[in-house]
């Protein structure tokens, strides 16, 4: 079907006749600055549709934020964030809350960095409804060919496959007198039909009649959206001209259970093109866990109501009740039931409503508040890590990875625990690297007040159980870290050979001269050079140690290696040597420049599939789908998520070594073809 044979709705007239006139009390809705429960979403969301027009006139929209609160609230009519660079002009958003289904839109202007709000209003949850937005992510169908020319955008790389996994967008339009638009759209499995290489259709299903995308359509046609797929972390964007039409043989071709949309978009498209967006990567917003569950959403139709009644005379009543606690529990039930008849109603089956309001399952990660940083030497610092609703539980040795923002971009690094354990706060010692990215941002960018990740624990580097009569610790720099838990949580004899650079350089120095039943015996390379088998011989030797006792080392491969050579010399057991390393991971490697899929099995079956962006790791796609990866650390130290490479090409970075042929870490690896997986334990 080419576009040019659909009857067009030209006039205000012919869309009302078309879609049916908004009722006033919908217009009574909208707020012309942010209240407290506009500024409460704000405060909660981690991501938003941004629509803007670059410096050329040419309509964008995009997702930003990444972490909660991203959207810092100035006045009631004024907000920033980061974004891309923006001129003067109409912009919109809407802000999204994981799990539930209701959004806040926002409308107003761009002026330097900030947007002037000009109005604030309640989006109802259909188009999230619609799309199961929030619910786990459906195997992807098969991309249909794309018929006509092959010289159209449409037929771009990942294009026709992206759509045709879509159920969800953000489109964006202007009025032509300095407004903007940006509403979510959603549809059961996909959302924009591709009917050529360079012609889309998007059905308009039944809705408040507001219209505001149709309206301004009829005064200027240019448009753009910012398409998601459940589980995926790159966003199709496509820009270009769009016209309405209710043309009876291809609304019938969008028809749910014989009931076909009132009227539909045609987009003649310019532009599209598959890319990773690093708000909807940072907000996790595919993680079950970071939906907000009922006693922390706040609950937009309630906001809603507040506002109706703010713009009515003579609203006290509805003031009144909205002002009744836990009114919004009382009336959820029965607004729901009205979105399941409506859907119903459309053509919609096995409506849920479910993810309006979504319970949260538990996350690996977990949120923590930097209560203090304590600065240990010259180039070392400790966070102090509180999670006030629970105790951290590792083994003493054990390390933990922090995930955090770094430049836009979530950095992970594993470090050990330096904490005895079963407290409810956690310390991690951080050592400055020359041109480390964590390291660099803990020293000169984090604060007390921060809140970061963690995940863990992780690592066999510990103490075993039960706990030896004496342990023998040999430590150069940062590695006496994972020592020190020990220390703290260990009360048998200890002893301690502890290399450092300079006398103020050693990190722990007056706790470990503190410590009764610790023997330190310090090594200063500036002094007396470097700690090689001779002194480690001489040192081992020359104290009594008890045959039983466990030796634990934590430093340079070389110096490891040495210890290593030192104690098989006199007869240690190997099972009582254990070593760790502390080394920094190198970044992943980087992949194809083109989506690909990847599939997943476990003992000999496929469990599913994921799409694995440019640059994104195998682990990272096939967590944001929801499969069953295995992982720990996420940085290529621990070796966990190793996983079998049945068919297809990886480019891989180990930092390690830890991988055997036929597998590959999950963590480091990027796909240069389709690729299929197996993650059962190898």
């Amino acid at each position: 079907m080419r576009q040019t044979h659909f009857r067009r709705l030209t006039t205000v007239d012919e869309v009302e006749s078309a879609v049916g006139r908004a009722p006033a009390v919908i217009m009574l809705k909208q707020i012309g600055a942010l209240d407290e429960g506009c500024r409460t979403v704000l405060a909660r969301s981690p991501v938003a549709a941004f629509g803007y027009r670059d410096a050329d006139g040419v309509g964008r929209t995009t997702f930003v934020g990444g972490t909660p609160g991203f959207a810092r609230v100035h006045s009631p009519t004024r907000i920033s964030f980061a974004a891309p660079d923006v001129p003067p002009g109409p912009v919109s958003l809407f802000f999204l809350l994981p799990g539930v289904g209701e959004v806040l839109r926002v409308n107003g202007t761009m002026s330097g960095r900030a947007v002037r709000v000009d109005e604030a209003y309640v989006h109802c949850a259909q188009a999230v409804l619609r799309s199961r937005l929030w619910q786990p992510p459906a195997p992807a169908p098969p991309a249909d060919p794309v018929p006509g020319p092959d010289d159209g955008p449409l037929h771009r790389p990942g294009v026709a496959e992206f759509l045709a996994a879509a159920p969800f967008l953000a489109l964006s339009t202007w009025d032509g007198a300095g407004g903007s638009d940006t509403s979510p759209r959603g549809d059961r499995e996909t959302v924009a039909r591709i009917l050529d290489g360079r012609t889309l259709a998007i059905p308009d299903r039944k809705g408040n009649r507001r219209a505001d995308t149709l309206h301004n359509l009829l005064r200027d046609d240019r448009l753009a959206f910012a398409a998601l797929v459940p589980g995926r972390t790159g966003v199709l964007h496509v820009s270009g001209r769009g016209t309405i039409t209710d043309d009876p043989a291809l609304l019938e071709t969008m028809a749910l259970r014989g009931t076909p949309p009132h009227a539909a978009l045609l987009i003649d498209v310019e532009h599209a093109e598959v890319r990773g967006n690093d708000a909807v990567t940072r907000s996790r917003m595919w993680h079950a866990g970071t939906h907000l569950g009922r006693d922390a959403a706040p609950d937009l139709m309630v906001l809603a109501g507040r506002h109706l009644a703010a713009n009515t005379r003579g609203g006290f009543l509805l003031r009144a009740v909205g002002a009744i606690p836990g009114i919004g529990r009382l009336l959820r039930p029965l607004v729901n039931r009205a979105y399941r008849s409506g859907l119903r109603n459309e053509g919609y089956a096995d409506v849920t409503t479910a993810s309006v309001t979504g319970a949260p399952v538990t996350d690996p990660l977990r949120e923590v508040r930097i209560a203090e940083i304590r600065r240990e030497t010259p180039s070392a610092v400790t966070l102090v890590l509180e999670d006030p609703g629970g105790t951290f539980e590792f083994r003493p040795g054990q390390f933990f990875t922090l995930v955090a923002d770094v430049g836009g971009r979530p950095v992970r690094r594993a470090y050990s625990a330096s904490s005895a354990p079963g407290s409810s706060r956690l310390e991690v010692t951080v050592k400055h690297v020359d041109g480390g990215r964590f390291s660099g941002h803990a020293h000169r960018g984090l604060r007390a007040g921060d809140r970061i990740s963690v995940l863990g624990p992780s690592g066999t580097f510990h103490l075993p159980d039960p706990p030896p009569e004496e342990i023998v610790l040999i430590a150069a720099g940062s590695g006496v870290t994972p020592m020190m838990s020990m220390i703290r949580a260990y009360r048998g004899r200890v002893s301690l050979l502890y290399s450092s650079r300079t006398e103020e350089e050693i990190i722990f120095g007056a706790e470990l001269s503190a410590a009764g039943h610790v023997s330190v015996t310090h090594v200063l390379t500036g002094r007396d050079g470097r700690l090689d088998a001779h002194g480690v011989h001489r040192w081992v030797s020359g104290r009594s140690v008890s045959p039983d006792a466990h030796y634990f080392v934590c430093g340079p491969d070389a110096l490891m290696d040495t210890v290593r050579s030192v104690l098989s010399g006199l007869g240690v057991p190997a099972t009582h040597v254990h070593q760790e390393r502390y080394t920094s991971a190198p970044d992943a490697a980087t992949g194809s420049s083109v989506p690909q899929r990847m599939t997943v099995w476990e003992h000999g079956h496929p469990i599913g599939t994921a799409v694995v962006e440019p640059g994104q790791t195998l682990l990272d796609a096939g967590l944001a789908a929801g499969l069953p990866m295995p992982y720990s650390c996420t940085i290529g130290t621990c070796g966990d998520c190793l996983v079998r490479l049945r068919t297809g090409e990886v480019t891989t970075t180990d930092p390690n070594d830890l991988t055997r042929p036929g597998y590959v870490l999950a963590c480091r690896s990027c796909p240069l073809s389709p690729v299929t997986v197996d993650v059962a334990e190898p």
